[in-house]
């Protein structure tokens, strides 16, 4: 993975001298806008999440990767599809010190001193955003997209969706876009009364995310996000476990057929205990669970065919 996201960075870099940006780049490493490709148009690209820092105490390393191939069906609908797979090693990262873990791989059950190391592909993911209203095309710059991103894996099933909108100012320099996440989910897990035995439970996440970019060069943006992750166990909003604040800047750079955006996000000491919170897991105001952790570094490359 890092050689070929080196490879893919310097092909970036070598074609510096190409033209501006086209439809459908992400300007964030988190925040969606409502671009979508033109019709007919297809796109390749690979991502690489690294998630570190659990306790001060323990070590706790985690890389995410997807590739995605993006077609657009008309120049208001796009779709996609992404192989998803997890490499993560942690030692005492976990509540009270003990080995965990991340969601990806939580079927995992490492000894609570143990040394943990493990990769798995953690299955496919589909995509449709469906842009209701062009930023481009109206006097206000105010953009509507609707998206849907189903997930399937051997103990694992999502359906993530979001509401995207977007305002641009300054003749579309500067972008605004906000995001809402509804994401239902399924994992197949010991019961906690009988481990040797598996069944379906249920977690939804909601995100509420913000991001600023500016284009300061022809070919280079600028940004901050900060993202509001929320996890409740259920299917409602009635047993919230999680909450946690991230927030950090994205560069981006766009030639003729190349992109690159790289993001670092921090989580923020904002946390507090809340009625379905695993018992350690808030320390000093952060939320380190097992899909959460102090930074985030998230690296997106692609091509356009």
């Amino acid at each position: 993975m890092p050689k070929a996201s080196v490879g893919i960075i310097l092909c970036a870099a070598g074609l510096g001298v190409a033209s501006p940006a086209w439809a459908g780049e992400p300007l964030f490493g988190y925040i969606y806008t409502t671009d979508t490709l033109p019709k007919g148009k297809a796109e390749v690209e690979q991502w690489a999440t690294l998630r570190s820092q659990k306790t001060d105490g323990g070590t706790f390393t985690q890389i995410d990767e997807r590739t995605e191939i993006e077609y657009g069906l008309t120049d208001n609908l796009q779709v996609a599809l992404y192989a998803n797979a997890t490499w993560a090693k942690a030692y005492h990262n976990g509540p009270f010190g003990e080995t965990a873990p991340p969601e990806p791989l939580v079927y995992d059950t490492p000894a609570p001193g143990a040394h943990y190391s493990n990769s798995r592909f953690t299955g496919f993911s589909a995509e449709a955003i469906w842009r209701v209203r062009s930023p481009l095309l109206h006097k206000d710059g105010i953009g509507v997209a609707l998206y849907v991103e189903p997930s399937y894996g051997a103990r694992f099933r999502e359906v993530e969706t979001k509401l995207i909108l977007q305002k641009n100012f300054m003749d579309d320099r500067l972008v605004v876009a906000a995001n809402f996440t509804y994401a239902p989910e399924y994992r197949l897990l010991p019961n906690d009364d009988d481990p040797m035995r598996r069944s379906w439970q249920e977690e939804t996440d909601t995100n509420l995310g913000i991001g600023v970019s500016y284009r300061f060069r022809p070919k280079w943006s600028a940004a901050v996000e900060m993202d509001n992750e929320r996890e409740y166990n259920g299917l409602n909003f009635a047993k919230l476990a999680n909450s946690a604040y991230y927030v950090g800047p994205s560069i981006h750079f766009s030639g003729r057929r190349v992109f690159a955006t790289l993001s670092y996000l921090e989580q923020l000491p904002w946390s507090t205990v809340h009625g379905d919170s695993v018992p350690g897991a808030i320390v000093n105001g952060y939320t380190l669970d097992n899909d959460f952790e102090r930074r985030r570094v998230r690296l997106k490359v692609g091509y356009l065919f």
